[in-house]
């Protein structure tokens, strides 16, 4: 059921324990690692062997889609604008780092970007508007590597190193749902890293010039930033850890309150590794809804404390801001799982045998 206008950031606000996720059919059965959620009717899911899925009626049907010619890579990242237009990223070394358009609602693909940097690995992208956006890659010989669009990605342009401090040695970033980089209002920016360091990199000029901030996320082998959300120019969470340790919750957020120059690990923390975060619009706290192999938690104090929403593991959410029928919340995950958070309506248990019946006078 479609939870009511307002209702699902109202419940969700609450800290409600009937909400609970819904899996809707999504008619593939490949990994979904990206999610793009434009209202509560239309969203986007991708993931691997060129796949794409779609909805325009908020789950309740989805269309599963690939991309020609494009069968044999891993789409990590879809950002989506109305139901005909989207963007998909995958993720690969040399020119499986790709970049595809739609404007037809899947019905055909423009390729907009390969990459031709040798060394280079794409992990996610991400957009101030339909036509600004940037897209990131590990960095290559100690520099790292971002390109630009302003014209809906017609031409991608990477940006001058020197924009830049230096990559650390042994410094990655993280594809596993390509949110590991967020954009905020016309100008801010930020990608997270992992591996030798936790470092977030921040812009506020759009791009023009670039700094670094280390983060008390995990480090090493499989460790570092995963997912990152602002929402405001100031307040920003980053979520992440080890992923091959899906249960183990060291280092796995840290929250900021000036834009990204300081980091700092809040008491309590969800219950292992998480690689995607998503704000609930509409409600107050703010309201977040983390995910992971794992598990998936629950947020109404801006990541204060955490409410468990159940063992079901997924790579990616994403909240779709309030319209005609309220906010959406999906999430998604191996062998095609997409789901929804819907509201479980309690059971109605009559009233023992010879009590009093309230409704009587």
């Amino acid at each position: 059921m479609m939870v009511g206008a307002m209702g699902l950031a109202v419940l969700l606000s609450l800290g409600s324990s009937s909400m609970a996720w819904k899996e809707q059919a999504s008619h593939t059965t490949v990994r979904l690692r990206g999610i793009s959620a434009v209202n509560p009717r239309v969203a986007w899911a991708s993931g691997d062997k060129g796949t794409f899925v779609l909805t325009t009626d908020g789950g309740q049907t989805w269309k599963a889609g690939t991309v020609p010619g494009a069968e044999a890579l891993d789409f990590r990242d879809v950002d989506a604008f109305s139901d005909t237009t989207a963007y998909l990223l995958s993720i690969g070394e040399g020119n499986k780092s790709r970049i595809y358009k739609t404007v037809d609602g899947g019905k055909s693909w423009t390729l907009q970007f390969t990459n031709t940097t040798a060394g280079a690995f794409f992990d996610g992208m991400a957009f101030w508007d339909e036509r600004r956006g940037l897209a990131f890659s590990d960095p290559v010989e100690g520099q790292f590597l971002v390109v630009s669009t302003s014209d809906g990605g017609a031409t991608w342009t990477p940006l001058p190193a020197t924009a830049f401090p230096p990559a650390l040695p042994g410094e990655a970033g993280f594809a596993a749902s390509g949110t590991s980089i967020a954009t905020r209002g016309t100008q801010h920016a930020w990608f997270g890293m992992g591996g030798a360091a936790a470092r977030v990199l921040r812009t506020t000029d759009g791009g023009t010039s670039w700094s670094a901030a280390r983060t008390p996320l995990a480090t090493g082998d499989g460790g570092g930033v995963f997912s990152l959300l602002f929402w405001s120019e100031q307040q920003g969470i980053a979520v992440g850890g080890h992923h091959q340790r899906h249960s183990d919750p060291t280092g796995n957020l840290a929250l900021t309150l000036d834009g990204g120059k300081t980091w700092s690990a809040p008491r309590t923390r969800p219950a292992g590794y998480r690689s995607g975060i998503a704000l609930v619009h509409g409600a107050p706290g703010p309201t977040l809804i983390t995910v992971g192999p794992s598990g998936s938690e629950l947020s109404v104090d801006g990541a204060r404390s955490w409410i468990p929403l159940g063992p079901l593991g997924f790579h990616a959410v994403a909240s779709s801001r309030s319209g005609a029928g309220g906010g959406r919340v999906w999430a998604v995950g191996d062998s095609g799982r997409i789901a929804t958070l819907e509201r479980v309506r309690s059971p109605v248990t009559p009233p023992p045998a010879g009590a009093p019946n309230p409704g009587r006078r």
